[in-house]
């Protein structure tokens, strides 16, 4: 029997890494790199002149600062593909998945504790930092995005999948809150804007740390039935046997085809929206913040209605709203002029209707394509293009503005991800998915 604690336990891991994604992935880590990156590039530069001399990434490639963090996302993702894959394998294998959780958040936390180091142009040690903080959240969302199975029945997946997105917008949103204050009074408290800057990324991983203690002491005595031929299989031919096996699970893998190229459109929107507002609408940062508290707060009511709409006409038709609302997003972004912060919030009470209620229906829709005792390992096929590791949206958006230095185009390029992302989900038959996997069907498809 199911335990709603173990779902509330589970729930307090949202609470804490969104506080990561939302403070440092989503908001300051981007345009702060982009600033330190250009202080090293372009010293002499004064004020917010774009630097157009490109730093070195990996003492190889000339990237220009402004497209550093979309490139340095897609890294991580490059990265992650791989190691995902055998984090995914191992979780499978193990009795004790909460101390997996445990293990990558720490060391997420960690990485984005130490960006409160970063100062004047050490854009290289902030890169590292990126991609070691992007590559562990990512092991650990696979490894907590697999418990959904064993917490949660078909029928309860979506509000269970939702309610956890609320709670993470809730932690998320308080901490932000706390940095939006201290990101506008930062004179009044003795600091400076940097420092400012500083403290907010050094609390985001605190926060991390200490609140995933929740979720790996509450899910520490959930049931695991290890099946033999997983536990002792070396995990390198697990891993094979698992890609030979996806073909006859077409309707998961047209799923992850087309989560592939909506999600990419919905990461690279979220995660370029804070470079987006500073660099090409000239919103100062304190806005910016403001404009991002919104957004978190409205995607309370966005994820918990999302999951109710699903209750009633079904995840996919629910998802396939929101995909036409994120054109919608993306659209309006290309056309609001410089300067208008009124325009800028209202697109951010837009992002949060949709943000987490597509995101959170989506987690339990594969929830139900995937046989069950392989949860971790096919989640990190999921996660690899799952929040903060997309990688063909961000490249697209870091590209086209290496080429251009325009973010309006690179922000307009994404139309593509979602009107294909859109298509490819409508041609998935839920239905036949779920059968061909072994799991029960839910009452609503």
């Amino acid at each position: 029997m199911r335990s709603t604690r173990e779902q509330r336990a589970w729930y307090w891991y949202d609470w804490a890494n969104s506080a990561f994604y939302t403070t440092t992935a989503t908001v300051l880590i981007s345009p702060y790199l982009v600033s330190l990156a250009s202080t090293a590039a372009c010293p002499d530069a004064t004020g917010d002149a774009t630097c157009t001399n490109p730093v070195l990434l990996l003492g190889l490639f000339p990237v220009l600062p402004g497209a550093l963090p979309s490139l340095l996302a897609t890294l991580s993702t490059l990265v992650s593909a791989v190691v995902l894959l055998f984090i995914g394998a191992a979780a499978d294998r193990s009795a004790h998945p909460h101390r997996w959780l445990g293990a990558t958040a720490w060391l997420g936390a960690a990485a984005g504790s130490l960006m409160f180091l970063l100062m004047g142009s050490d854009w290289e040690l902030g890169a590292w930092l990126m991609v070691i903080s992007l590559l562990a959240f990512g092991a650990s969302i696979v490894v907590y995005d697999s418990m959904l199975v064993r917490i949660a029945g078909p029928d309860e997946r979506d509000r269970v999948s939702s309610r956890g997105w609320a709670w993470g917008y809730v932690g998320g949103g308080l901490l932000l809150a706390i940095n939006f204050a201290m990101m506008t009074f930062y004179d009044d408290l003795g600091i400076t804007k940097g420092m400012a800057v500083r403290l907010c990324l050094l609390s985001a991983g605190l926060w991390w740390a200490g609140f995933t203690f929740i979720p790996v002491l509450g899910l520490r005595r959930l049931p695991r039935d290890v099946p033999a031929e997983v536990a002792h299989r070396n995990p390198f031919r697990q891993l094979a046997a698992t890609f030979a096996e996806m073909r006859h699970y077409p309707q998961t893998l047209a799923f992850l085809l087309a989560f592939l190229f909506y999600n990419d459109g919905i990461q690279t929107v979220i995660v370029s929206a804070s470079v987006y507002a500073s660099r090409e609408l000239r919103i100062d940062d304190n806005l910016v913040l403001a404009t991002f508290l919104l957004t978190q707060f409205v995607a309370i009511l966005g994820a918990l209605g999302f999951g109710r709409v699903a209750a009633v006409i079904g995840a996919k038709k629910t998802v396939l709203v929101g995909i036409v609302i994120w054109l919608a997003v993306v659209l309006v972004g290309f056309l609001i002029p410089s300067g208008v912060v009124g325009a800028l919030f209202g697109l951010g009470a837009a992002i949060g209707l949709v943000m987490g209620g597509t995101q959170a229906l989506s987690r339990s829709m594969y929830s139900q394509l995937i046989p069950l005792g392989r949860e971790s390992e096919y989640f990190s096929f999921y996660q690899a293009m799952e929040r903060g590791t997309s990688w063909l949206g961000t490249l697209t958006f870091g590209l086209v503005f290496q080429f251009t230095q325009s973010y309006r185009l690179a922000l307009i390029a994404l139309v593509a991800f979602f009107v294909v992302g859109g298509i490819l989900l409508a041609r998935v038959d839920m239905r036949k998915g779920i059968i061909d996997a072994g799991n029960v069907l839910p009452k609503v498809l």
